[in-house]
């Protein structure tokens, strides 16, 4: 299999990845996993692709990430994951459907409006 690059993206975190066969090693912008997301939650939320395929440990992952914060980044490089093994194996597509890994989350944050504290909290309303 030729290595491909696929994009995932999150809040403003865009995240390409290419996987390869291998041994299950993580490097994330030429660092290791551990090194690069010190959060277990983090770290477990990238796995969840190998682990709905069940091909945790069978390919070594090659990630360049950027913009937004650890949570974004770690959900857009789940995302590229997802995207890479439906390439590498069409029969994941319907494994990674259905535990919703598949689907970009399209929330991002709302924009703050003029006259307001905010995009929502108002600044504080005096009658006198």
């Amino acid at each position: 299999m030729q290595p491909q690059v696929h994009v995932g993206r999150r809040k403003t975190a865009v995240a390409r990845v290419k996987i390869v066969e291998g041994s299950g090693k993580f490097v994330i912008n030429k660092r290791t996993l551990e090194d690069y997301f010190p959060v277990e939650l983090h770290r477990r939320e990238l796995l969840i692709p190998f682990e709905v395929t069940n091909t945790s440990g069978r390919f070594d992952v090659h990630v360049r990430v950027e913009g937004g914060g650890p949570a974004g980044q770690a959900g857009a490089v789940k995302l590229g994951i997802a995207r890479s093994l439906v390439r590498y194996d069409e029969d994941f597509r319907s494994a990674l459907r259905g535990a919703r890994l598949l689907t970009r989350d399209p929330r991002m944050v709302e924009r703050k409006k003029y006259g307001q504290k905010k995009a929502r909290k108002r600044f504080q309303f005096s009658k006198r």
